[in-house]
Formats: structure tokens, sequence, C-alpha cells
């Protein structure tokens, strides 16, 4: 075991400016203990004790979250840990477990009172000791809490890009195939014989249905009655694969009079080769269609995540629109809010000038309110959520409310605590709202929360210039 003495104490430089009769008092008035290597020394709700001072092997300092272990810091040689003069922490927030053979030198916290009252400098260094974790802690915290964002954000992003990933990659090999020639097909439209002035009118005919009929959309019942109703033109004309084109026909929803406007420009003994070279354009128009949306879904994802990240932009605070920082975070959880069947109404004030503000920070703010929204109504199997935004005088006010079961009145005054979650063991953290109300307070804002059954309503204010 190592010796600590006066001299080992002031190698430390936190207690460089200590009185010697201080640091002899803090030895005289401490236990050294050694505890082995994996043994725990305290769990999450006890009673905080100590000052320690670490002074051979190491304490490490974990939480368990979302179900696994979750490491913040490893305390060595020298480092000062547990309750320090003037700390608001009373109990442990974590699990702090030996490594290899621990030894520290503990001051009980039945002596705090004297050691504030009788040694002032000692007393002064480890104050400066809690001020410099307080803020290392933070900053830990609020790095930890943005990964825990992105946890949340990461499976039902990945289910987005998928989606159309897969639509993109279905729709390639399907026009490949598509686009192979089909000798009979060709050889019959080789062989087809028409006047220039039918080939313009028929060029006219086509894209004067598809101009009309672009966008529309038609119910289950009514597609399938336009469907059997292009077949039995089909079969009326003697078209060959009548049923089988009938469908890429209704895509563009032709109809009877619209294909009798169009074998009106094709000479008789032709229409079935017509029509049936006519589909393959409109199958291979819709597949380009679809890998065209594909491909626009996943850009305007990319573009989405860069602006809820703000990951081209300086980290400082800039105007910008708040809306669009919103609407970024409701297309980050758009695979959960449809997963929950919750209908989202935006009631926004479009006439806000720009806000000052950190915005990647803001969309945190967003996400965690929402998602905790989301995860209320979860019980509910559905759930309604409102965002509102409006100004009041020189101050922006964004109220967020869901429909879910509420939260309890005892709960109510603890939601913003450091670790205080409602949720189930390994689900939450407890720092989400945490989160929020420090970085509005980085706004010089507040955020407050009323809460009823079927009405929790989050109302988020701050200048609009800060």
């Amino acid at each position: 075991m190592q010796t600590v003495n006066l001299s080992w104490l002031k190698s430390l430089e936190v207690f460089i400016n200590v009185p010697d009769d201080q640091l002899q008092w803090f030895i005289d008035n401490s236990e050294n203990r050694l505890i082995s290597d994996g043994e725990i020394l305290f769990k999450p709700g006890e009673p905080l004790t100590g000052p320690h001072i670490i002074v051979d092997g190491g304490l490490q300092f974990y939480m368990i979250q979302n179900g696994s272990r979750r490491e913040y810091i490893t305390f060595n040689r020298g480092d000062i840990t547990g309750y320090l003069p003037y700390s608001r922490g009373k109990v442990a927030v974590g699990y702090a477990v030996a490594v290899a053979d621990l030894q520290m030198l503990s001051l009980p916290k039945e002596r705090m009172p004297e050691l504030i009252k009788n040694h002032f400098e000692l007393t002064q260094s480890l104050v400066h000791v809690m001020s410099n974790r307080v803020r290392d802690f933070t900053a830990l915290q609020q790095q930890n809490e943005k990964m825990m964002a992105l946890g949340k954000l990461s499976a039902g992003l990945a289910h987005e890009l998928n989606n159309p990933a897969s639509a993109i990659a279905r729709d390639s090999v399907s026009l490949k195939e598509h686009l192979k020639l089909d000798p009979k097909m060709f050889k019959e439209m080789v062989m087809i014989r028409i006047e220039e002035e039918q080939v313009d009118q028929l060029t006219r005919e086509l894209f004067k249905i598809l101009a009309v009929t672009k966008g529309a959309r038609l119910s289950l019942k009514e597609r399938m009655a336009l469907e059997d109703s292009i077949t039995d033109w089909f079969e009326e004309h003697e078209v060959e694969n009548a049923y089988a084109i009938a469908e890429s026909f209704a895509d563009f929803n032709f109809n009877a009079e619209s294909l009798q406007a169009c074998a009106a420009a094709i000479p008789p003994a032709s229409i079935s080769p017509m029509f049936n070279w006519i589909s393959n354009l409109l199958v291979t128009e819709r597949m380009v269609q679809d890998i065209q949306l594909s491909s626009k879904r996943i850009a305007d994802l990319v573009t989405s995540i860069k602006n809820f990240t703000h990951m081209d932009r300086a980290q400082d605070k800039q105007f910008a629109d708040i809306h669009i920082g919103i609407r970024n975070t409701l297309t980050m959880l758009g695979y959960k809010i449809r997963k929950g069947n919750i209908q989202v109404v935006e009631d926004y004030d479009e006439t806000l000038p720009p806000v000052k503000g950190l915005i990647g920070e803001l969309n945190q703010v967003w996400t965690n309110i929402i998602d905790n929204a989301i995860d209320a109504m979860e019980v509910n199997g559905k759930g309604t959520l409102t965002i509102k935004t409006e100004r009041d005088k020189e101050f922006v006010q964004v109220l967020l409310i869901d429909d879910g079961p509420g939260i309890a009145a005892e709960v109510l005054p603890n939601i913003f605590d450091p670790f205080y979650t409602t949720k189930p063991m390994g689900k939450g953290t407890g720092m989400g709202l945490e989160v929020v109300q420090r970085i509005i307070y980085q706004h010089n804002g507040s955020v407050k929360v009323k809460s009823a059954p079927g009405h929790t309503e989050f109302t988020v204010c701050f200048p609009l210039d800060n």
C-alpha cells in the first residue's frame, strides 16, 4: 500500500497552494482504504461519500443505458472524486467500480462542516475540483445525449433510406429486363405501315391523355373497375395480352374514350401490336418515374440529415428559420411517427422572422420533446402531436402538445432533473429533458410544461435575437 503523507499530497497540482497544516488535517481525519479489483463502491441512488483521493489503481464510473453498460470516466492516481464541498449532488447516479487494486484516501462526509468552517484554502481547492468536474461532465453529458439522439434516429433512418434504395435496385433490374428486345414485338412493329399524319395524331392523343391524367389518384375500387373496363375494350378490339397490359394503361388513367381516340390514329390491322408497344413505353415510363421518386426521396433525406445536424455550419449562433429545424426533425422521426400511428398537426406562424440560435442544439431540443411525446402516446396505439409557433413581442414560443396519458402530478416537478426518467429500465436515460432545459437556458429562454390526462403541453420560449 502506498504511503500517503504531506509530501505526497503536495505533489498533486490541486493542493500546491494549500497550507501544510490543512493537508495534514485531511490526512489525519481520512481513511486510507484498499478496494479489490472489480468491487462496486456505489450504485445508483446510494448516498455519495467522500471526498476520495485516488492514491493507486483506478475508479471507473459507468451507467446502464438502453440495457447496456456505458462507461463515462475513469479516475486515476491523483484524481479527486466523491462528495465535494457545496456539491448539489447527494446520491449516486451511476455505478463506480474499482480498477486493479484501488487505494484511496477518503474523508468521512461528517467532517465536511469542519472542513468548510476551518480550512478555507483546502475547501477552495476542492470546490475548484468540483467546478472542473461539473464542466467536464456537462460536456460529456451533452455529447452523450447527442449520441443518444442519433441512436433514436438511426433505426428509423435506416428504414427510411432502405425503402427507396431497395425500390431503385428493384426497378433498375426490372427496367433492364424490360428493355430487352422481344423478337416477336420487334417484328410486328417493323411491319406496321403508318402514315406521318397518323403518327402525329397518335402522338398528340397520347401526350394529351398523359398531361390530363398526370397526378390523378384512384381508390382501389375505382382502379379495379378501370382495369376491367380497359381489358374489355382490348378484348373487343382483339388486342393480344389484354389482361396483362391493362394494368399499365390504368397506371396512367386511360379509359375507353382515350383508348378509342388513340385507336383512331392506328391502322385497324396494327391496333394489337401498337397498343402492346405503347404498353411497353408506359411500363418504362412508370419505372423511370419510380426511380426518380426514390432517388429524390434519398436526396431529400440526406438534405434533412445535413440540415438537422447543421454539419456544414459553424458552431455559433446564427439566424435561421425555426420551422426548417422542426420540419427536419419530423422528417428524421418520420418512421417512428408513422409506426406509432400518430397524426402531426403543424400550426406555424410563417411571418416569424429568423431566430438567432445554435441551430443544431435547438434541433436536439425538438428531437427530445417530440420523441418523448411519441413514446407517451404509444400506450394508446395512436395519437395527435400538435406543434405551434407564435410570436410574443421579442420572443418566439414553440408549443409541442400531445394527447397521451399525461405526466403524473407527483412526477412533474422532477422531469428536468438530471438522470430522472419515468421510462422503463434501459429505455430512458433521464438526460433528454435536462439537456433541453440547459440548451434553452443557453438561449436565455425558458421551457415549461403543464399536463393533464389527454393533454401534455411543453412551451419553449426564447428571444428572437439573443
